[in-house]
């Protein structure tokens, strides 16, 4: 039977979708991709394959996740062919487990340090650089620069990847990173044990103080000088750099992030709606508010870029290293900016906290669900109360090496091959299972179904989406993949100032296929050992 409905009202799921789409895939992880790429020729392919892919795929799991209203990788275990599907699913949240967490440690270091007057990276605020003159990146094979103040906290406070070489020279651990990593789990693990109803009351603040906020810095980093600069480097497009396959990979991986397509949580989110839903319009509101929300943050992260820019002296393309950090050096400097910095910093801060421990809640939730199906015995809150501990410390000790000197590169390296090619494989496999085993014919009057009776604009709606599914979808998806695989030696799978050695990009690998051969292992051993088959 359906679960009951954990939420209190429309108004919530709305905040609920609202916070959803205002998280760390908008916040962190689009500003240092579309730097990363060139700025605004990033912006092509990311409209493109959300239109080609995000939406589609979006309407396919929310489907998925209402009909069948079981785990999240219940839905594919009705075909034993394409149970690995799901088992990739729990693949690729197992990985993002291993890393988000990472990025809420790092949060909560920062919110530590941002009860101090004047903020701690706040020296550059005025154009003083006294406090780090000097100060220099060891490991970047370009001139020794100057680093602003907010540039140097983060590589030399936080990281301390001052003193490490690259992903091969990983150092000592940082035990203050440590100790916040630790306390971010324990918060996982305490919310992880209670209702989902509990978050409802926290939606409000999660839903609306994000929009609130980023309107401030908006409008604090469009006031500033050289903000133009950074805003021309964001919307203008060198469309050469569209032959790269980097682009490309970054675009889909941005988009599978960003809605939470490949994971297993936009299923689990869609088994807790309400009964007969439009998951069209569903489809619409997410996919919309998912391009507004990341196009809108990343005029605050380029506007900051081009004053920070015009400080230096030098272009916006080379102004700080594009990585998984960029955020955490972008933010700072604009929060310093502002009056009552410290007040601000705080709110900024604690409200990332609470967006990585929403990712890593729903991570954490695909793999529980998984677990819990095949044993329900753990299903006694004692076993399970086991289960999410030893989950947590699980994750907790392999996140020991992303929070050591080099610990970054590592982050890097997950993040990018967790959610690279495999995914692009695993998403076809999603349209092929559609198309092929079920019907897409029926899978549309089964949504038009639900939609009863159905609007015109839905209807119309609906046959696109038949279209994408048939046909638009695999093809843009075997394009990419086939196009990241021709150009593979000159992808990169760390965001760093250097060429990761032969060893990183092989283990990049060896992560992405871990995720694309779920697929094909699965369903080997359904034709061995079941008498099942395709439909």
């Amino acid at each position: 039977s359906p679960p009951e409905e954990p939420w209190a009202g429309r108004s919530q799921l709305l905040l609920s979708t609202l916070s959803q789409l205002l998280g760390l895939g908008t916040l962190w992880r689009f500003p240092y991709l579309c730097y990363h790429n060139g700025g605004g020729v990033f912006l092509t392919p990311y409209v493109v394959l959300l239109l080609l892919l995000g939406a589609p795929l979006c309407l396919l799991q929310l489907s998925l996740g209402h009909c069948p209203p079981a785990a999240p990788l219940g839905a594919w275990h009705h075909w034993p062919l394409l149970k690995g599907i799901g088992m990739a699913m729990l693949v690729v949240a197992s990985l993002l487990c291993l890393y988000t967490n990472v990025l809420v440690a790092w949060a909560l270091f920062y919110l530590g340090s941002s009860f101090q007057c004047p903020l701690p990276w706040a020296s550059a605020a005025t154009g003083d650089m006294g406090t780090y003159q000097g100060c220099v990146l060891q490991n970047t094979s370009q001139r020794a620069a100057v680093l602003s103040a907010s540039e140097a906290f983060w590589n030399q406070e936080v990281l301390g990847v001052t003193h490490s070489s690259g992903i091969g020279d990983p150092g000592p651990v940082r035990w203050p990173l440590a100790l916040c990593l630790l306390a971010a789990w324990l918060l996982v693990l305490f919310c992880a044990l209670k209702d989902i109803r509990a978050s409802g009351k926290l939606l409000h603040f999660t839903a609306t103080f994000p929009c609130l906020l980023s309107l401030i810095l908006l409008i604090r980093g469009a006031s500033l000088r050289g903000a133009l600069g950074g805003v021309h480097f964001y919307l203008s497009s060198d469309w050469s750099r569209l032959q790269s396959a980097q682009v490309w990979s970054d675009a889909a991986s941005q988009v599978f992030y960003s809605l939470g397509i490949g994971f297993g949580g936009l299923h689990s989110r869609a088994s807790y709606r309400q009964r007969n839903p439009n998951l069209i319009r569903d489809t619409l509101v997410i996919t919309l508010g998912s391009f507004c929300t990341t196009f809108l943050s990343g005029f605050v992260t380029f506007s900051v870029l081009g004053h920070m820019a015009w400080r230096k002296e030098v272009p916006v393309g080379s102004v700080v290293g594009s990585g998984p950090g960029l955020a955490f050096v972008v933010y700072p400097e604009l929060l310093s900016l502002l009056p009552g910095s410290p007040f601000w910093a705080v709110l900024f801060f604690l409200l990332l906290l609470l967006l990585g421990v929403d990712t890593s809640l729903r991570t954490i939730d695909v793999i529980t669900s998984y677990i819990l199906e095949q044993f329900p015995a753990l299903r006694e809150w004692r076993r399970k109360l086991l289960l999410l501990a030893a989950l947590c410390t699980s994750c907790c000790l392999l996140g020991l090496l992303q929070v050591t000197q080099g610990g970054i590169f590592w982050v890097s390296l997950l993040d990018r091959s967790s959610t690279g090619f495999g995914l692009l494989l695993v998403a076809i496999c999603m349209c092929l299972g559609i198309a092929f085993c079920y019907g897409v014919t029926q899978f549309c009057q089964d949504i038009s179904a639900m939609l009863c009776p159905c609007p015109p604009w839905c209807h119309h709606l609906l046959g696109y989406f038949r279209l994408c599914w048939a046909f638009l979808t695999p093809c843009t998806l075997l394009f990419t993949l086939i196009y990241t695989l021709l150009d593979f030696s000159n992808l990169s799978l760390t965001s760093g100032p250097s060429k990761e050695p032969a060893w990183a990009s092989s283990l990049g690998v060896c992560i992405g296929l871990l995720t694309c051969l779920q697929v094909p292992l699965w369903a080997t051993l359904a034709l061995c050992h079941q008498s099942g088959s395709l439909s």
